[in-house]
C-alpha cells in the first residue's frame, strides 16, 4: 500500500513515499519536489486514444511517471488552487467520476479516461460540461478540490441538488441529471441560474465550496486592462476601487 501524508491546510500538498516498484503518474507541472532517486519518464499514458481523450477533457496530453530507484523514495504533488486534496481508493466495480482539472496524481495501473454524460441535458447544463473524467482499476488516486470539500453518502434513490460547478466528484454508482429552477421570480431574480445539478444515490459525492470559475467571475469586475508604455507587454492590470 502506498504511504502518503497530506499537509498544508487550505494550500495542500500530498507527500508520497513509494517503495521500490511503485510508480506514480501525474500531469505535467504537478510535481513540486522529490528525492534524488526518483526517475521520471513522460509518455502518452495508454496510447494516442487516451492522450487525445485527456486533451478533450482539458488536461495534458502526456503523463509523467515517477519511480524510485534503488529503494524507497519521496515525491510531493501540490494543488494548483487553494482547496483540498482528497485520496480515493479505486477498486473493481468502484470507479470515481471527477470534474475536469480534478485529477492530481495516481498509482500506475489505474485507468484515467473520458466519461460522457449519458443524458445530453446533464452534460450541457450540469455545470461541468458534457465531458468529465473517470478513474477505474485498482489503486489510489488523489483529487484536487477547489476550496473546502464536503462529502455526502447518498442512499439508493436519495437526491442532492447542487449549484452549477460545485460538484467535484462522485462514485460511478451515482446518477447525474439536471433540474430546472421552479418559478419565474426565482429564475430571473434568484441569482442561481436556470438549472441545478441533481445527484441521485447510491454512492458518495464530493462537493467543493469555491469553484475556480466562480472565483474568476467574482474578481473580474475589479480587474481593468489598460494599454500603456510603462509595462513590458504594453498592458497594465489595475484593481478597481
Amino acid at each position: 500500500m502506498l504511504k502518503y501524508e497530506i499537509e498544508g491546510g487550505s494550500l495542500p500538498v500530498v507527500i508520497c513515499y513509494p517503495e521500490a516498484g511503485q510508480t506514480l503518474c501525474t500531469e505535467r507541472g504537478s510535481m513540486s519536489w522529490m528525492s534524488a532517486n526518483m526517475k521520471m519518464e513522460t509518455n502518452s499514458g495508454g496510447g494516442l486514444k487516451k492522450a487525445l481523450g485527456r486533451m478533450f477533457s482539458g488536461d495534458s496530453i502526456f503523463l509523467n511517471e515517477y519511480t524510485p530507484m534503488g529503494g524507497s523514495g519521496m515525491i510531493a504533488f501540490s494543488s494548483s488552487f487553494p482547496g483540498s486534496i482528497i485520496p480515493f481508493e479505486v477498486s473493481t466495480g468502484r470507479s470515481i467520476i471527477i470534474q475536469k482539472r480534478g485529477f492530481l496524481a495516481m498509482e500506475k495501473g489505474l485507468d484515467l479516461s473520458l466519461y460522457f454524460q449519458k443524458k445530453l441535458s446533464a452534460g450541457f447544463f450540469g455545470g461541468e460540461g458534457f465531458i468529465m473524467q473517470k478513474v477505474s482499476g485498482n489503486g489510489l488516486v488523489f483529487l484536487e478540490i477547489d476550496g473546502y470539500c464536503k462529502e455526502y453518502t447518498l442512499a439508493a434513490g436519495q437526491t442532492l441538488l447542487v449549484d452549477t460547478g460545485h460538484l467535484a466528484a462522485m462514485e460511478e454508482s451515482c446518477r447525474m441529471d439536471i433540474e430546472t429552477v421552479k418559478g419565474a421570480k426565482n429564475i430571473f431574480f434568484g441569482g442561481e441560474g436556470l438549472f441545478l445539478t441533481r445527484i441521485t444515490g447510491p454512492g458518495r459525492v464530493w462537493l467543493q465550496s469555491m469553484p475556480i470559475v466562480n472565483v474568476a467571475g467574482a474578481i473580474q469586475p475589479y480587474l481593468h486592462l489598460e494599454g500603456g508604455s510603462n509595462s513590458g507587454n504594453g498592458i497594465n492590470i489595475k484593481f478597481g476601487d
